[in-house]
């Protein structure tokens, strides 16, 4: 029995940064201008855009996000195969982050507001 998931590496979060949690596909980035962090849920069936002039990658995310701290743009852009594999990613303006690290930096926010 396995109880805690081993955190990815370096290597494997620029090839898969998306953490599969039911029926969603989350992604942690960091802002390369200010630090800020974000976290962005990816809903399966309903975020993703359909390809249709590729098949071998039917689906795939185009998403940009700006935070409140700069006006920094962070562009997402993946393609996905027919079961929502990752067949390329690429990150403009940002860098990818585990989990383990976003929840650290949200539990210390937390601590500095009390």
């Amino acid at each position: 029995m396995w109880f805690f998931k081993k955190k990815k590496s370096n290597q494997e979060l620029q090839n898969n940064p998306f953490y599969k949690e039911g029926n969603l596909l989350v992604v942690y980035l960091k802002c390369d201008r200010c630090g800020e962090n974000f976290r962005s849920h990816l809903r399966i069936g309903y975020d993703f855009i359909n390809d249709y002039d590729n098949a071998a990658t039917p689906y795939k995310i185009d998403k940009i996000y700006v935070g409140s701290k700069c006006p920094n743009k962070i562009h997402l852009l993946a393609s996905f195969s027919a079961s929502y594999k990752v067949k390329s990613v690429s990150l403009d303006g940002g860098k990818f982050i585990t989990k383990e690290e976003y929840e650290q930096k949200a539990q210390e926010k937390k601590e500095e507001e009390k």
